[in-house]
């Protein structure tokens, strides 16, 4: 479901206080037929600057419209709309796929995997809508993979802006990835060769 804005966003969700750009790990960004290498990263904006074309956007390559965007988080998020400017002439993607904490997908694990959830999209060109998700299943969000398997006729996609709102946690994954932790030594780590029968001696 979208929701249009046709209220005062500083009333609703859709303020920019929600917007989860912030939490977006944008050197991690990457996407699958760009036709400009790491050009997904400059559709990552705030809010205010949806937009804000002059930073360039992300087109598919020419023939083939469909996009493959993996979108990581510093911190878990819970996502509650997503929104997608897409560029005029039929070029705006159509359709939009979700994949929650799935790294490494391909277009072929895209085609034949269960979104965990799917939209049908408009030409959102003065970014005026967004596409409410079915929130009890975007939580403890890691990373989102977004599949676009094609556009309203033009002959490349094209994606200027895409956004999420929700709530970041506390949770830090780098960090946690990072913790060494041997508090007490384990006892059985220090047996010696003559106390287990046989093996290794710890070697201190």
């Amino acid at each position: 479901m979208a929701c249009l804005h046709d209220h005062s966003c500083e009333d609703h969700d859709c303020s920019s206080d929600w917007s989860l750009y912030e939490h977006i790990d944008l050197s991690k960004v990457s996407a699958l037929n760009e036709a400009v290498p790491g050009s997904v990263k400059s559709v990552f904006k705030a809010w205010e600057q949806r937009l804000d074309t002059s930073g360039g956007h992300l087109d598919s390559n020419e023939g083939d419209p469909e996009l493959l965007v993996y979108i990581p988080f510093t911190s878990d998020v819970k996502i509650k709309s997503i929104s997608v400017v897409g560029g005029s002439d039929g070029t705006s993607p159509s359709t939009m796929r979700a994949f929650i904490n799935r790294d490494g997908i391909d277009f072929s694990d895209a085609q034949s995997m269960q979104a965990i959830q799917e939209w049908d999209l408009v030409e959102n060109l003065q970014g005026v809508l967004e596409y409410q998700t079915r929130y009890s299943k975007f939580q403890s969000v890691a990373s989102i993979t977004l599949h676009f398997p094609d556009n309203f006729g033009g002959d490349f996609g094209q994606i200027h802006y895409i956004g999420f709102k929700g709530e970041a946690t506390q949770f830090k994954r780098d960090v946690v990835a990072t913790i060494v932790y041997e508090l007490t030594p384990n006892p059985s780590d220090h047996k010696t060769k003559a106390e287990t029968g046989g093996g290794l001696s710890h070697v201190e």
